[in-house]
C-alpha cells in the first residue's frame, strides 16, 4: 500500500512541475503587460527584472501555503487515502484547464482554478462518504470550510469591481495632471509622483515580503508592525528626494524607474501569492504522507494534523522559483496570453481580436448616451479644458509594431494601483487573484485614458466580457471536472490514476503540437510593417505576395471541395469551411490595414494606393466566389441530398485540373515576382472561362432531356456560375496588375 502512495506523490510532484509551467505561462500577463505595452525598457531588461522578482517571491511565499491544506475543506473529516485522491484530482484538472486557456491566449485566474478544484474534489469525496453512510446531503457542509471558502470567493469577485474602479479613477486623475505631453510635468511633479509610487510599491515588496520569510525574527516583525506609519513616512520622504534627483539632476525618467520597480514587485507578488496554486497541493500531500507514516500507516487516519501550521521548505520554494523563471523565458504560450492583455489596453486603433456582441454594443451605446447627458450638465468651458488635458499629440497614424501600446504614465499607474491592491489582499491572508486585479486595473485605466474610442470601444468591451466570461467558465469547469476526476479515481483506484495521467499527457502533447502549428501559420501569414510601404516597387512586391498567397489557398480549397463533394465527405467539407474562414479573415485583415497603408505613403506613391485597393477588392471577389462554392457544397451534403451525377463530377474535375495548373502558375510567378508570362496566363484563363460556359449549356441540354433532380441542378449551376465568376475576377486582377506593372517599368526606364 505504501508503494501506491509513493507513486501518487511522485505523480503529484511531476504534475506540480507541469503546473508551474502552464501556470506561469498564463500568469505572466499579470506582471509583464505594463512594461511590455509601454516599451519602457528593452525586453531583455524586462525579463531579467521579472525573473528576479519571481525568485524573491518564491522564497517569500511560505505564508500562503495554508490555503491548500485547510483553506477550503476541513482536513479532520477526511482519511489519508481520501485526501490523496482530492489532491491528485485537483492537480490533473488544474494542468488541463490552464493549458486550455494558454492555448486560447486568454488570461484566467490560477487562484480561482485551484480554489474551485479543491472545492469540487472535496465536495465529491464528501458526497460519496455521506451517501455511503446514508446521511442527508446537508452533512456535506461539515466537510467544507464554508466560511473560509465563501470569504475567498467573495474577496476574489469584489476585487474585480474594486480594481476596475480604482484603476479608472487614479488614471483619470493622473492624466489630468500629466496630460499626454507628460515630459514637462515630470520636472515639477515627477519627484512627488515618484515618491508616492515607489513608496507604495516598496511597502508592498518589503513589508509584505518580510511577513512571509521564515528567517525573520518575531521581534523584527513586531517592530515593523508597530512602526509602519513612521517607516512609510520616512520612505516617502527618501523616495521623493531620490525621484527628484533622478528626474531633474541625473535626467533619468522617473516613470521608467517606477515601471521597472513595479514589474519587479508584481512578479514577486505573483510568485509570493500564486505559488501556492502550483505547489501548495503537492506539498500538502507530502505533509499528509509524512503524518501517515509517522502514525504507523493506519487505514483510518483522519488528517486533522494538516490544520496545524507547517513551515515551508525553503529549498522546495527556491526550486519552484527556478522552474518559473525558466518558463518565463522560454514559454511561447506566455507571449500569446500577454498579447491579449496588451491588445485590449492599447491606445491606438488597429486590428481587433474580438468580435462585438449584443452586450458590448448595449454597454457602448449606453455609455455614449450617458456621456452626452453629462455633457449637458458640465459647463462647456470646463469640458473643453478637460478634453485638452486628454488630447494626444498629433502624430502620423501607422501600424508600427515597435511603437508602445500605451504611454509611461498609464503603465506606471497600472503597476502602482495593482501593487497596492494586491498587497492589501495578501496582508488579509486572502489568495487574491493577481490576474483579476492586474487585468481589471489595466482595463479601468484604458477606459479612463480614452483608449476605447468610438472606433474600438465595442470590440474592446467585447474582449473584456470574453475574458471575464472565461473566468466564470474557469470556476464552473474547475469545480465540475475536479469533482468528476475525484469520483473516477475514488472508484477506479490505481487503474484510474494511471489512465488519467496517460490521458492528461496525451492531451498536453496534442495541445503543444497544435499551438506550435498555429504559431507557424501566424509567422507564415505575418506581413512586414505596412508603415514602411513607401515606394511603388514595395507596393508591387506586397501585392504580388498577397496574390500568390491568396490564389494558392483558393486553389487548394477548390480542389478539396470538388473532391470531397464527389465522395460525399461531410467531415472534410467541414474542414474546408474552417479553411475558408481563415482565408476570409486574412483578406479582411489586409483590407482593415488600408487606412494605415495610405497614411504611410509618400507623395510620389499616393497614386499607387488605388492599385493596391483594387487588388484587394479582386482578391475579396475571388474569396467570395470560393466561399459560395464551399458553403453550398457543404450544405448540400449536410442536408443528405443526392450526390451529383458521375458526368457532373467528371466535368467539375476537368475544370479543377485546368484551374490547378493555371493557379499554380500564378502562385509561382507572383511568388518569385516574375511577371513575363502574365499575358499567357490571362489567355489560358479566358479559354477556361469559355470551357465553363460550354458546360453550362451542356447542363441546360441535360435538363431538357434526362435531368430529374432540382437540388442537384441548383448546386451544379451554382458551382459552374461561381467558378466562372472566380475565373473572371482572376482575369481582371491579372490584367490590372499587368497594366500597372508595365506602366511602372516604363517610368523606371
Amino acid at each position: 500500500m505504501e508503494q501506491v502512495y509513493i507513486f501518487m506523490l511522485v505523480a503529484l510532484f511531476v504534475l506540480a512541475v507541469i503546473d508551474l509551467v502552464v501556470g506561469v505561462s498564463n500568469d505572466a500577463v499579470n506582471f509583464l503587460n505594463s512594461a511590455i505595452g509601454s516599451k519602457a525598457v528593452s525586453m531583455k531588461t524586462i525579463m531579467i527584472v521579472a525573473s528576479a522578482g519571481i525568485a524573491f517571491g518564491a522564497i517569500f511565499s511560505s505564508g500562503m501555503m495554508e490555503v491548500a491544506r485547510k483553506g477550503i475543506f476541513n482536513p479532520d473529516q477526511f482519511y489519508f487515502q481520501e485526501i490523496m485522491i482530492v489532491f491528485i484530482a485537483v492537480m490533473i484538472t488544474d494542468i488541463l484547464l490552464l493549458d486550455l486557456f494558454n492555448s486560447l491566449g486568454m488570461p484566467t485566474s490560477t487562484t480561482v482554478s485551484i480554489v474551485f478544484e479543491l472545492l469540487g474534489s472535496a465536495v465529491a469525496i464528501a458526497s460519496i462518504k455521506v451517501f455511503e453512510k446514508g446521511d442527508g446531503f446537508q452533512e456535506v457542509l461539515n466537510y467544507i470550510n464554508t466560511t473560509k471558502a465563501f470569504e475567498i470567493i467573495r474577496g476574489i469577485f469584489v476585487s474585480v469591481i474594486v480594481a476596475f474602479s480604482v484603476g479608472a479613477i487614479i488614471q483619470y486623475i493622473s492624466r489630468l495632471i500629466f496630460t499626454f505631453d507628460y515630459e514637462k510635468k515630470l520636472k515639477t511633479v515627477g519627484g512627488l509622483f515618484g515618491g508616492i509610487a515607489i513608496t507604495a510599491i516598496s511597502y508592498f515588496i518589503l513589508f509584505k515580503g518580510l511577513k512571509g520569510v521564515s528567517f525573520i525574527t518575531e521581534d523584527t516583525l513586531n517592530w515593523v508592525n508597530n512602526n509602519t506609519m513612521l517607516l512609510l513616512l520616512v520612505s516617502f520622504v527618501v523616495w521623493t528626494l531620490v525621484s527628484y534627483l533622478l528626474q531633474n539632476v541625473m535626467k533619468i525618467n522617473i516613470l521608467v524607474v517606477i515601471i521597472v520597480i513595479g514589474t519587479f514587485g508584481l512578479a514577486m507578488a505573483f510568485a509570493g501569492n500564486d505559488l501556492v496554486n502550483f505547489i501548495g497541493v503537492p506539498l500538502a500531500a507530502f505533509n499528509s504522507f509524512q503524518i501517515w507514516v509517522r502514525e504507523g500507516m493506519p487505514s483510518d487516519l483522519t488528517m486533522g494534523a494538516l490544520a496545524q501550521k507547517v513551515p515551508a521548505n525553503t529549498y522546495m520554494l527556491f526550486l519552484a522559483g527556478v522552474i518559473m523563471v525558466i518558463t518565463l523565458w522560454f514559454s511561447k504560450k506566455a507571449r500569446a496570453v500577454v498579447e491579449t492583455g496588451v491588445n485590449l489596453a492599447r491606445q491606438n486603433d488597429g486590428a481587433e481580436r474580438f468580435e462585438p456582441n449584443y452586450l458590448s454594443r448595449m454597454v457602448v451605446r449606453g455609455t455614449v448616451n450617458l456621456s452626452k447627458g453629462i455633457g449637458y450638465v458640465i459647463p462647456n468651458s470646463i469640458s473643453k479644458k478637460i478634453d485638452a488635458r486628454f488630447a494626444e499629440p498629433k502624430k502620423k497614424p501607422a501600424k508600427d509594431e515597435e511603437a508602445p501600446a500605451f504611454d509611461l504614465v498609464r503603465a506606471a499607474v497600472n503597476l502602482v494601483v495593482a501593487s497596492i491592491l494586491i498587497s492589501i489582499g495578501t496582508l488579509l491572508k486572502l489568495p487574491l487573484s493577481t490576474t483579476y486585479v492586474t487585468f481589471m486595473v489595466a482595463m479601468g485605466s484604458s477606459l479612463a485614458d480614452r483608449a476605447w474610442g468610438r472606433e474600438s470601444a465595442v470590440y474592446r468591451v467585447a474582449g473584456v466580457f470574453n475574458v471575464i466570461g472565461g473566468w466564470f467558465v474557469t470556476a464552473l469547469v474547475a469545480f465540475v471536472a475536479a469533482s468528476l476526476f475525484a469520483t473516477i479515481i475514488y472508484f477506479g483506484e490505481m487503474i484510474a490514476i494511471v489512465a488519467m495521467l496517460i490521458i492528461a499527457g496525451l492531451l498536453l502533447f496534442r495541445s503543444y503540437v497544435a499551438h506550435k502549428r498555429s504559431e507557424k501559420e501566424k509567422e507564415a501569414n505575418r506581413k512586414f510593417d505596412r508603415a514602411d510601404l513607401i515606394t511603388i516597387n514595395e507596393i508591387i512586391n506586397e501585392s504580388s505576395d498577397n496574390i500568390s498567397s491568396v490564389i494558392s489557398k483558393v486553389n487548394r480549397l477548390y480542389t478539396g471541395v470538388i473532391d470531397n463533394l464527389g465522395l460525399q465527405e461531410l467531415g472534410n467539407l467541414k474542414k474546408n469551411k474552417k479553411a475558408l474562414n481563415k482565408l476570409e479573415e486574412e483578406v479582411d485583415g489586409l483590407k482593415s490595414d488600408v487606412f494605415y497603408f495610405i497614411k504611410s505613403l509618400d507623395d510620389t506613391s499616393v497614386e499607387a494606393s488605388k492599385f493596391y485597393i483594387l487588388i484587394l477588392d479582386y482578391l475579396q471577389d475571388m474569396v467570395q466566389s470560393i466561399g459560395f462554392i464551399t458553403k453550398n457544397s457543404y450544405s448540400h451534403v449536410n442536408n443528405n441530398h443526392k450526390n451529383l451525377k458521375f458526368n457532373q463530377i467528371r466535368d467539375l474535375k476537368s475544370i479543377d485540373k485546368e484551374l490547378q495548373v493555371l493557379f499554380d502558375e500564378i502562385s509561382v510567378s507572383f511568388g518569385k515576382e516574375e511577371f513575363n508570362d502574365v499575358s499567357t496566363i490571362i489567355l489560358k484563363h479566358k479559354q477556361l472561362q469559355d470551357h465553363v460556359a460550354v458546360l453550362i449549356q451542356k447542363q441546360i441540354d441535360r435538363i431538357r432531356t434526362t435531368e430529374t433532380s432540382p437540388k442537384n441542378t441548383k448546386l451544379y449551376f451554382s458551382l459552374l456560375l461561381e467558378t466562372k465568376d472566380l475565373i473572371g475576377a482572376t482575369i481582371n486582377l491579372l490584367e490590372m496588375f499587368k497594366e500597372f506593372h508595365d506602366d511602372y517599368r516604363k517610368i523606371v526606364r
